[in-house]
């Protein structure tokens, strides 16, 4: 076992989605979808530290959010279960990903907790069993466990390693927390997309064959008057889309600077930053470094 005093501080990155097609309803009521998965640098921070009462204590400064029915309390208790361990932890939560924006910090910190925990509570679990875990949480969350940018399909947990060029993204998020179910059960949502060559997909890298589209965007756009203000600001600066299902907007460019100039433009009620993408999510080598007792 590690260190009982010891506190480790971990990164949880977010994400885009920089494309969501959905194909269909399933009959477990999950949407089978295409999207390609895009790791940012930019996510909250999540300190650990194991105890030896058997109890998961979860500190934060989220205004109405019940630590019981935050993910990561969830996929430690989960992990904790499955691998029948005796000890505890406290875990501290930096948000800086604004909640319901599409942005995947809720699914990113379930995933930093069962990798972290894994390491810390020595439970040897492998990555697909850790994965498996997730995906019964949520479906994002493996994308977070393996730690690669990648092309999703089926509720977008099979996944396919995806290395995108780099690119630098403007992402702007009005003051609205979107609900991933209330858009993925109302009727208007579009679920015909038809299917895309996957592999063809990789293949072409400039997305030429298939311009870039979220299934979500025209209806959360009607029904969140503030999301299509920034769309129609944004269509100024860029090519703006919607990640995920949530309330964010990006815009993707190859310069930084041309990033940053545009950042400087947002209006103030507005929250905004720039993030870079990232192939591949510090959180496995944070975690190879740990040593017993360190």
């Amino acid at each position: 076992m590690k260190s009982l005093t010891k506190t480790i501080t971990v990164f949880a990155p977010g994400k885009l989605n920089l494309f969501l097609n959905i194909l269909g309803k399933r009959h477990d009521g999950y949407h089978n979808i295409q999207t390609l998965f895009q790791l940012l640098d930019i996510g909250d921070e999540i300190s650990f530290e194991v105890i030896k009462k058997n109890e998961i204590v979860l500190s934060h400064d989220l205004v109405g959010v019940r630590s019981e029915d935050n993910l990561i309390v969830k996929s430690a208790e989960l992990l904790q279960k499955a691998a029948n361990i005796k000890n505890g932890c406290h875990i501290n939560l930096k948000k800086l990903l604004p909640i319901g924006a599409g942005l995947g910090g809720g699914s990113s910190d379930a995933a930093t907790t069962l990798l972290t925990l894994n390491v810390l509570w020595d439970c040897n679990l492998n990555t697909d069993n850790l994965a498996i875990l997730g995906g019964s949480l949520g479906a994002d969350i493996p994308v977070f466990i393996y730690g690669q940018s990648a092309l999703g399909e089926g509720i977008g947990n099979r996944l396919m390693q995806f290395n995108i060029p780099k690119r630098w993204y403007l992402i702007v998020t009005p003051p609205v927390t979107i609900s991933t179910a209330q858009i993925f059960s109302h009727p208007q949502l579009t679920r015909n997309s038809p299917p895309i060559k996957m592999c063809a997909l990789a293949k072409d890298q400039s997305f030429s064959q298939n311009p870039l589209k979220n299934d979500c965007q025209a209806l959360v756009e009607e029904m969140f008057v503030e999301v299509e203000e920034v769309v129609r600001w944004a269509k100024g600066h860029g090519d703006p889309l919607l990640t995920g299902s949530g309330s964010s907007v990006f815009c993707s460019f190859q310069d930084r600077r041309q990033a940053e100039e545009i950042l400087e433009k947002v209006p103030s009620k507005w929250s905004a930053f720039v993030a870079e993408g990232i192939n591949k999510s510090p959180v496995h080598d944070q975690l190879g470094k740990l040593s017993i007792g360190a």
